[in-house]
């Protein structure tokens, strides 16, 4: 992580032309949609929960290289387990609030630092056995807070954003497990 910023920090230093695609002082709107690959910190043996990542942000271009945005996002997060013949699946979903700092590196290539927080709105604990699933409600903290950390690349107003959202609060009272969630959208930028 360190040499990630380290990195960023020492192109940020070197560039000298503008890269943001959007004019100083605007403002945009990006809807997106993509994939979570979701686990849980410490749920040993656990296979990945793949889920929808879907919402909207805005983003406010502060300098040529320099933008802040803020959104929501319906994330599906959680984990599996399988044992025998018999899957666990935890589940906890969340709207996420994303804040980031955007640094454009290149034209079109920006990398992401922020914090969001996220709070849960489903969280189900869900056995299949021989493909019947009996499902209940299970008790997950309502704020999560993560830090994630990414880049995207725009093109024509078409916006791939990769991220990497680093739990740091426990999901669930009870239990030492957090948050590891890879994401990856794909949205469109509209200036308003």
């Amino acid at each position: 992580m360190k040499k990630f910023l380290a990195s960023a920090l020492m192109l940020l230093a070197a560039s000298t032309a503008t890269f943001a695609q959007h004019a100083v002082g605007s403002f945009t709107l990006q809807p997106k949609v993509g994939l979570n690959i979701a686990s849980l910190t410490k749920y040993d043996g656990s296979d990945p929960r793949y889920g929808v990542a879907a919402g909207a942000e805005f983003e406010y271009q502060a300098t040529d290289i320099f933008s802040l945005s803020f959104g929501a996002l319906y994330s599906q997060q959680g984990g599996k387990m399988k044992d025998g013949g018999t899957t666990y699946t935890r589940k906890a979903d969340y709207v996420n609030v994303p804040i980031m700092a955007n640094v454009y590196v290149a034209p079109g290539l920006a990398v992401k630092l922020g914090v969001q927080p996220g709070f849960n709105v489903n969280s189900k604990f869900e056995t299949t056995v021989a493909g019947t699933t009996g499902s209940t409600d299970i008790d997950a903290k309502s704020v999560d807070f993560s830090i994630p950390v990414g880049l995207s690349y725009e093109y024509k107003n078409v916006v791939l954003d990769a991220r990497y959202n680093w739990g740091l609060t426990k999901v669930f009272d009870n239990r030492d497990y957090k948050n590891s969630v890879f994401q990856i959208t794909l949205g469109y930028k509209f200036d308003l």
